[in-house]
């Protein structure tokens, strides 16, 4: 089935804005979306993973590997001529094993030659692209806590059966779930970059145009994808040159103040917050092609960079967003 436009998704602004950070800058530790079912979480995810330009990887290498990994891996990334492959996407089912998501040992090599050889797992095909789970929230902490692992570390490494195997598993990971059907441990839900809300839209004409546009696009999906190729080239582009951007983009010592002087009044929790809330920043700014990093773009993703690091108020039980937004205009105007 053809991926749905990322630039035909109506509404949900917040959510199409954290991915893009996240494909700007991978490092910005994942991307969190929790709310209502049949809100387009998962087609907005496939859709920018679909929009990316092909990666380069050798062709003999399991992994997917670049030039660089074959350099820094060379037992595991094989070596070969360069091909263009898509960028990967790839599903974590809920009831994977442990052995599917980190790899395990080839069995039928070890029965066949009596050799011992690693069988690549999910972390691995996920290499350089994305790696999805949905329902993150019903998935065993014990596998949640690995894969934030990896996803921060950027290698994943497996010893057991006498097997000792590392091998690059760099990938920008997302999650998305209901909270009414469990919640994610603060502690998980914490080492998350982003964590975006999405609710079903209340508007008449914004779900008018929802029907439209899935009805178009199941009646002649080439036709449609053609209609919007042009706004995807943009956003292409938008990536790709704030990507370049990103490393040269500083914030001021005032923005800095600032970001500081927010997490302190909503109360979050630790220095993650304040790093990840400047890292997200910055990524909006390069998106934007601006040539500083502004108070505007902090209190931007600030929602997104906070609401899952706050404290509980036992005398506030207001949401999260409404004290972040409460702060800034207290703090800002």
């Amino acid at each position: 089935m053809a991926r749905f436009p990322f630039s035909a998704i109506v509404a949900q602004d917040e959510m199409k804005q954290a991915l893009l950070i996240a494909a700007v800058d991978p490092a910005i530790g994942g991307v969190m979306v929790f709310g209502d079912r049949g809100t387009g979480k998962s087609t907005a995810a496939r859709a920018l993973a679909g929009l990316l330009p092909p990666i380069t990887a050798h062709q003999n290498c399991a992994y997917g590997g670049s030039k660089e990994d074959a350099e820094r891996y060379p037992d595991v990334c094989g070596g070969g001529p360069l091909r263009k492959r898509p960028v990967p996407f790839v599903d974590l089912p809920l009831g994977a094993t442990e052995d599917r998501v980190i790899g395990s040992l080839d069995l039928e090599r070890a029965l066949r030659s009596g050799e011992k050889g690693f069988e690549p797992g999910l972390l691995a095909k996920a290499h350089r692209g994305f790696l999805y789970i949905d329902e993150i929230n019903l998935l065993e902490d014990h596998l949640v806590d690995l894969l934030l692992d990896v996803a921060a570390s950027g290698e994943n490494v497996v010893e057991r059966e006498g097997l000792s195997v590392r091998h690059p598993a760099r990938f920008v990971l997302i999650g998305s779930g209901n909270p009414e059907e469990g919640e994610l441990r603060p502690q998980l839900l914490d080492r998350f970059g982003l964590s975006v809300e999405v609710r079903t839209p209340v508007e008449l004409d914004t779900r008018v145009e929802i029907m439209r546009r899935v009805a178009q696009n199941e009646r002649s999906p080439e036709e449609f994808a053609e209609k919007w190729a042009p706004e995807d080239a943009k956003i292409l582009k938008q990536i790709a040159s704030g990507a370049k951007r990103l490393e040269k983009l500083e914030a001021s010592e005032d923005v800095l103040k600032d970001a500081a002087q927010l997490c302190l009044v909503v109360g979050a929790d630790g220095l993650r917050g304040e790093l990840t809330l400047m890292r997200a920043a910055r990524a909006l700014a390069a998106l934007e092609g601006a040539r500083t990093v502004k108070r505007e773009h902090m209190i931007a993703v600030a929602p997104s960079a906070l609401r899952h690091r706050l404290r509980r108020d036992v005398l506030d039980e207001t949401g999260s967003t409404v004290r972040i937004n409460r702060a800034i205009e207290e703090l800002f105007g």
